[in-house]
């Protein structure tokens, strides 16, 4: 580093995200407003790229929460899927950004299309693919799946916003129906 040149490191990225939180409460805004310094946290932070976390064998992905504080209103974590694997439909009862540190993913997003004798029925919508580097901003209302592509895990720094598990839902297309989980 050069002189004066401070590192961005994750207590300041923290409190940056809280003072956005703090200015708006608009999802949207907080998104565009986030996702920069998301990127900024990522570039000057090699300890994210140090230790790949590994898939559990069992499920096919795993999770290590990176920060999680009570009473704080965000949660980091990393998340590994492996190859060829897919998430359940969910939505996340919060914003979330999701950085693709290692490999590619289709991110499906559904829509809900509800009907009299199916209230939780959905709808699929175009889907994205990501690659290394590529951040995606997730509203609290959307509902998405994850499939894993290639021959090594996808890693992804997710970053989740004021979070109402309430709210989480897993959803069966099939059946047209969704569970808390």
């Amino acid at each position: 580093p050069t002189v004066g040149h401070r590192p961005y490191r994750l207590y300041r990225f923290l409190t940056e995200v809280e003072d956005i939180l703090g200015h708006t409460d608009d999802p949207e805004t907080q998104l565009v407003q986030i996702i920069p310094l998301v990127q900024r946290l990522l570039e000057q932070s090699p300890w994210f790229y140090f230790n790949p976390l590994t898939p559990d064998p069992a499920t096919g992905w795993a999770v290590e929460t990176l920060y999680d504080e009570p009473e704080f209103p965000l949660t980091l974590q990393l998340v590994a899927w492996a190859p060829d694997s897919t998430s359940p439909i969910h939505n996340h009862g919060c914003w979330a950004i999701v950085a693709l540190l290692q490999g590619d993913e289709i991110n499906r997003v559904w829509h809900r299309s509800p009907t009299d004798e199916y209230p939780s029925q959905l709808t699929p919508a175009p889907a994205q693919t990501l690659t290394s580097g590529d951040i995606l901003g997730i509203l609290p209302d959307a509902i998405h799946q994850i499939a894993a592509l290639g021959d090594r895990p996808t890693i992804s720094f997710n970053l989740y916003g004021p979070t109402n598990y309430a709210d989480r839902y897993q959803f069966d297309p099939i059946a047209h129906t969704a569970h808390n989980f």
